[in-house]
Parts: structure tokens; C-alpha cells; sequence
């Protein structure tokens, strides 16, 4: 059987599954460990992948909080062969580069999206650059945010962007509340895009950037994003309920 991490997240019912599960399979150090398996919801998958990512072993993830989109069906049962017939995705994140008014430049991953949002009670106004050209002089809006295929379900989709194929070499740029353009959705770029968003009116119009909820920078001035091929997160799924399946069921509930 393989070796095998434990790691769960702070709630009540994710702690017991760790230790009866670590009780039933052993349990070793994350840097010993074959495979990791994480208990929690996706909140916590998200932040188990990114502790995890300088480290060989895949990541399973096991439902123990409320959507777990990235997660597999909780059981006690039967772990060792479910995770012998697991099936991988590697899934590259996004590089977030942001510089705060003062001139400090913060960096981020994001395996979901890197948004912007207002930071005061006033509209964003955000000028938009893809590879270098000005695509967009001036999108008032309350947000926007560049997301992966495995984040498009996410803030993405709840922002009414599209859901994006596992396979698809695109990235969704999609706004939040836009005023101006009226009703502007956003656009789908190449995988290997660089798109950058300006902050215009910074001091009247405040905007943090935030890389998948948890890497927040306040008062940017300027946030670069692109994917990150140096960097691939695998994650194992229980055969037929990989991201490819979820992701076309999810267009369908």
C-alpha cells in the first residue's frame, strides 16, 4: 500500500475522518508520503495544493465540507485501491505580479483566478493590455478576473463567464458588474496570454488583487497575469468523475 499523507482542514468532521482514516492506512510526513490526500472542501483542496506544490506526490482529495468541486467522494472504505486506480490531471496555475502604490511588487499563484476588485464605494476603472497592446482604454466595473479551465466553474461562472474544457489552451477574462462597456462579459484568451490591468484614478478609485482567495494585495497600482507552465499541480480523481467529466456536468445541473 502506498505511503500516505493525511491533511485536513480546521472543521470538526474533517478532523474525525483524519484520524480514523490515519488510523485504518498509517499515516506519514507530506515529504514521505506517495500521495497526500486532503480532507476538507475546495477552499481547502486549494490551499493543500499550493503548500504541497514543491513536493513529488499527487493530491486526492476527499469531500468533507460543502461543494468540494476538486474533491472526491468521502469513504473510509477501500482507499488503498481508489487510489490505485485514480486518475491524474496537472493543472498549471496563473502568476500573479502585482505592485502596490508604495512600489512594492508582490507575486502570487493561483490555481482558480486572479481577481481585482473595488476596494472603496466607487467603481473600478481599469484599462486593459493583452501581450502588450491596450485592448480595452477604460472598463468601469466593480471587478474582473482571469481564470483557469479548472477555475471557470468558480468565481468565474458566478460571474457569469463561461465554463471552460480541462483540455482547452484558454484563459476566460471576464468582468464583474461591468458599467462601461454596458454589460461587458469579457473575453477568452490564450493559454499563454499575458494580460495585464492598469488602475486608473488609484487614490479616487481604490483596487486590491487577489490570487485565489487567499494571496490578497491592497491599493495596486498595476497586476500582471499569465499561466505558469514551470508549475503543475496533480491532482487524482476516482475513474469517470475526473475534471473533464465535472466540468461538462456542471453545464448541465
Amino acid at each position: 500500500m502506498r505511503q500516505i499523507a493525511f491533511t485536513a482542514s480546521r472543521a470538526e468532521i474533517a478532523q474525525t475522518a483524519k484520524a480514523r482514516l490515519a488510523h485504518r492506512y498509517g499515516d506519514v510526513a507530506p515529504e514521505e508520503a506517495e500521495v497526500i490526500v486532503a480532507l476538507g472542501g475546495d477552499g481547502f483542496m486549494l490551499h493543500t495544493l499550493h503548500t504541497t506544490m514543491h513536493l513529488d506526490a499527487p493530491v486526492y482529495g476527499m469531500n468533507c465540507g460543502t461543494i468540494g468541486f476538486l474533491m472526491n467522494e468521502y469513504s473510509d472504505d477501500g482507499l488503498d485501491k481508489r487510489l490505485a486506480a485514480a486518475e491524474e490531471a496537472v493543472i498549471n496555475p496563473l502568476a500573479m505580479r502585482a505592485e502596490h502604490r508604495d512600489g512594492q511588487v508582490h507575486e502570487g499563484l493561483a490555481i482558480n483566478e486572479v481577481s481585482l476588485l473595488r476596494a472603496g464605494p466607487q467603481a473600478a476603472k481599469l484599462r486593459i493590455s493583452v501581450d502588450g497592446r491596450v485592448r480595452m482604454a477604460e472598463l468601469v466595473c466593480d471587478g474582473a478576473l482571469v481564470a483557469t479551465p479548472a477555475g471557470s466553474t468558480a468565481y468565474n461562472y458566478s460571474a457569469h463567464g463561461p465554463i471552460l474544457p480541462i483540455e482547452a489552451e484558454v484563459l476566460a477574462l471576464t468582468a464583474m458588474s461591468a458599467f462601461r462597456p454596458r454589460r461587458w462579459r469579457g473575453a477568452l484568451l490564450p493559454k499563454d496570454a499575458v494580460v495585464r490591468f492598469d488602475v486608473m484614478e488609484p487614490d479616487k478609485r481604490p483596487v486590491m488583487a487577489d490570487a485565489d482567495s487567499g494571496q490578497s494585495v491592497r491599493e495596486v497600482v498595476w497586476v500582471e497575469i499569465r499561466s505558469e507552465p514551470a508549475v503543475g499541480h496533480r491532482i487524482l480523481f476516482d475513474p469517470g468523475h475526473g475534471l473533464e467529466e465535472r466540468l461538462t456536468r456542471e453545464q448541465f445541473v
